[in-house]
């Protein structure tokens, strides 16, 4: 953890990765050429250009990884549209890391794990699996659900075929829409594939997609067996200031960037029904 995360440091944007038409994912140093900051899986970063703008984004690359950050950020908005413009070598401002993250080395540890992800609901979500390919031997089998309107929007695609789909103890399982020229894999959203794999109930899971996605999905996994207890998801998407100030990211008695963004879903059962 920096001692001040809530005074902006300045980084150097070193390479940015095209993942899809309106994703891109971008690698961060601080000036001295190191990683800014170390942060936790399912932690959050504030990204700014004085005079253009800031905003919050999900770290996605794993606290194993020592020399840099990498962030993935989905095109729609002012802030994210100036970042897809830049080219590497500018610098931003950069504070955080803001919000609790993913219990990997409590809740998690041992535990077979189930992560389902939706678009790019997959960047919160690659930090916790690359963690765990890294601390292999601390958990149990590794299944990973992930769709998205096209293969086109498949973000980390590259990363997921050559690494995640080669590894021995991790079963992917990756879906898309609506049929499409060229992919002969699964067609059909993401709730309903869930339910056609019918997962043992003994496994914890990682959920982060559309909201539409996690009601639906959560509901499958009811039917199947699950308990809220077992599933962790996150709501980084309201997060706003990430300082507990604005307000707008409250739910009930909870402030989603000071008692989350990370939270088990029997956590949200008595909160209202708005998230």
């Amino acid at each position: 953890m920096r001692k001040d995360p809530l005074i902006p440091m300045i980084g150097v944007v070193t390479d940015i990765r095209m993942d899809t038409p309106d994703v891109k994912t971008f690698r961060v140093v601080g000036l001295d050429g190191k990683k800014p900051f170390e942060h936790i899986p399912g932690q959050c970063a504030m990204l700014s250009m004085p005079g253009i703008g800031e905003a919050l984004f999900s770290i996605t690359s794993s606290p194993t990884n020592e020399d840099y950050l990498e962030f993935s950020i989905k095109k729609c908005g002012c802030v994210t549209t100036w970042l897809h413009e830049m080219e590497p070598g500018r610098q931003v401002t950069l504070r955080g890391p803001y919000g609790n993250g993913f219990p990997v080395d409590t809740e998690l540890r041992g535990k077979d794990l189930l992560i389902i992800a939706g678009g790019i609901g997959l960047a919160p979500v690659r930090s916790v699996i690359n963690y765990v390919r890294a601390n292999r031997a601390n958990y149990g089998t590794l299944d990973i659900v992930y769709g998205s309107r096209s293969k086109d929007d498949l973000v980390d695609y590259a990363e997921i075929i050559d690494e995640w789909c080669k590894e021995d103890g991790i079963n992917v399982h990756l879906t898309i829409d609506r049929e499409q020229e060229g992919w002969d894999g699964h067609v059909g959203f993401v709730p309903n594939y869930v339910k056609e794999l019918n997962f043992d109930t003994s496994k914890t899971v990682v959920m982060c997609g559309p909201p539409i996605m996690i009601k639906f999905t959560l509901a499958g996994l009811e039917e199947l067996g699950f308990r809220r207890d077992q599933v962790y998801t996150t709501f980084e998407l309201k997060m706003k200031c990430a300082l507990g100030k604005c307000g707008r990211c409250n739910i009930g008695d909870k402030y989603v960037c000071k008692d989350g963004p990370v939270f088990r879903l029997d956590q949200m059962s008595e909160l209202p029904d708005e998230y």
